[in-house]
């Protein structure tokens, strides 16, 4: 380790011991990074003094601002957070807000002072961030006022918590701003700050996992983490220029989000369209009125957009990204013959921060996420981590420049063996190096001894015309240990009765093998998801 920076010393202090870390494939020329690295300075300091200053880089319905515009208002952060909340190096700050340029000036500031950015999903209960102050040891919080209710319940709670400071709007204006509020302290500093000198490997972030299991854990990510992530996916697949103006609905509390959001258009020196609240419709008007170049959402929304693309103009649309969830063939198609794009799949992990297995449109194969990302290697095993032969399902294991470091969490032993990290996936590989995922290794049913992968069924369902979304879990059942239960939601105008039930279960049984159809099925009207659109299939089961 390099020499930190970090005078409050608890994020350090609550690494895995270093025989428990992955593998860290850092060799590649783009990975090299230098001793001393803060990665918000190299995403916006670094571009500003480029002489890229004037470029449009955070955009709303409402307004723009440029690459020096906001560098002064980061800078006028890092100053309350410096002199008037006496944060040192280290300290851990929690932030909590829609995808705003406030959120996005925040969580820079947060890591140019060289704090530790603990982002949370907007939608969070009090009863569910207190975990995440507890286990972190968050001593303030910088929070959209519109949200500040369930926090401040949760400080009640969690006496660690000091201080919690409001910003007010989400276009980052003084006018108007209450006083007291984050825009108005910043407004009386100067618009000037030296990043602090930061090591490379220095604690920028804990990102906590966003509970589909029901159980998240924090994970650590050190400045170099969050430039690698920019510096390999978006680079060799989806080729981001300075020119694209990005946009999507992943928050920025999620890594994907993080990416997609805000650290992939910022290293390029593009721009980001940031949406607050997004429906499919007024997400396909955002990207022909703003002429969007690149979208990263969920599958669920693609399937939902698709009928409405011929409404809006696309032309300026060249990229479309899917992740967070497994993307169903049927979906895929969808989009593609609603839009004429390739969609751009990828598989990735908040334990590894982002995508490491995808493919560029060109190179697409139907019924395969894609191959590994430059920069990472992976391959299949079994339960004693022996590479299986091509074509064979078996467990997931990853490694490169990012990868996981739980926050004191007795889980990483189960992450992370002999240098890989093992992602809690069922995969198998072809001879070309081609991944197909099958299913989250706890979505595995086996029933009367057959190996059935529930999202494998899911995407059966989602090819007939009635179904709008799809969850599919194994049941006990007396006669046969397990059976497969789904549970659909339908399209408006069809009937959920015992017809459908058999006109469904008719229909799976001739798109994949008759003994994965589902013996139960039930109805419903929405399915419970995170707010990235992940399935929690662990609801279903309870």
């Amino acid at each position: 380790m390099f020499r930190s920076a970090h005078v409050d010393t608890f994020a350090r202090d609550h690494l895995p011991p270093p025989d428990q870390w992955p593998d860290f494939l850092l060799e590649r020329a783009e990975l090299r990074y230098p001793e001393r690295l803060n990665c918000a300075v190299e995403l916006l300091d670094a571009t500003v003094a480029a002489g890229h200053g004037e470029r449009v880089v955070l955009r709303t319905d409402d307004a723009h601002c440029t690459y020096r515009q906001l560098q002064a208002q980061v800078d006028r952060i890092c100053r309350v957070l410096v002199e008037d909340l006496a944060l040192v190096p280290g300290a851990r700050v929690l932030l909590r807000g829609p995808n705003s340029p406030m959120m996005a000036a925040c969580w820079l500031a947060t890591i140019k002072c060289g704090l530790v950015a603990v982002a949370t999903m907007p939608l969070l209960r009090a009863g569910e961030l207190v975990p995440v102050i507890e286990r972190a040891r968050v001593t303030a919080a910088l929070c959209d006022a519109r949200l500040v209710g369930e926090l401040l319940a949760a400080q009640a709670r969690c006496p660690m918590l000091e201080q919690v400071l409001c910003f007010d709007d989400g276009d980052g204006t003084v006018g108007g701003a209450r006083a007291g509020s984050l825009e108005a302290r910043a407004a009386a500093k100067p618009a000037h700050f030296v990043g602090c000198d930061t090591a490379q490997d220095d604690v920028a972030l804990i990102a906590f996992t966003s509970g589909t299991t029901g159980q998240p854990k924090g994970t650590m990510h050190f400045h170099r983490d969050v430039l690698a992530m920019c510096d390999l996916f978006p680079r060799s697949v989806l080729g981001v220029v300075a020119d694209d103006v990005f946009c999507g609905t992943p928050p920025l509390a999620f890594t994907f989000g993080l990416g997609g959001m805000l650290c992939f258009p910022m290293r390029a020196g593009a721009s980001t369209l940031l949406l607050e609240r997004a429906s499919p419709e007024s997400l396909l008007a955002a990207i022909a009125r703003h002429r969007a170049t690149v979208v990263f959402t969920a599958p669920t929304f693609y399937r939902q957009m698709a009928p409405r693309v011929r409404e809006f103009d696309l032309s300026s649309l060249r990229a479309s990204v899917s992740a967070g969830e497994a993307l169903p063939d049927a979906t895929r198609q969808l989009w593609k013959t609603a839009s004429g794009l390739e969609m751009i799949d990828g598989i990735g992990s908040t334990e590894l921060i982002h995508i490491f297995i995808s493919s560029a449109p060109q190179d697409v194969r139907r019924g395969t996420i894609g191959r590994v990302v430059p920069g990472y290697e992976a391959r299949i095993v079994d339960d004693a981590m022996r590479t299986l032969p091509p074509g064979e399902p078996g467990r997931l294991a990853v490694r490169g420049p990012t990868g996981c470091r739980y926050l004191a969490d007795d889980r990483q032993r189960q992450y992370v063996r002999d240098g890989w990290n093992l992602t809690g996936d069922t995969f198998s590989m072809d001879a070309d190096g081609y991944f197909r995922y099958h299913a989250r290794s706890d979505d595995m049913i086996v029933s009367a001894g057959y190996n059935i992968a529930g999202p494998e069924v899911e995407a059966a369902l989602l090819l007939h015309d009635a179904v709008a979304e799809a969850g599919v879990i194994g049941v006990p059942d007396a006669d046969r240990g397990t059976i497969v239960k789904a549970y659909v939601v339908l399209k408006p105008g069809h009937s959920g009765d015992e017809a459908m039930v058999r006109t469904l279960q008719e229909h799976v049984k001739a798109a994949i093998a008759p003994y994965k159809y589902p013996r139960a099925i039930e109805f419903r009207e929405t399915l419970p998801r995170t707010e990235t659109g992940k399935l929690q299939r662990f609801r279903l089961r309870d």
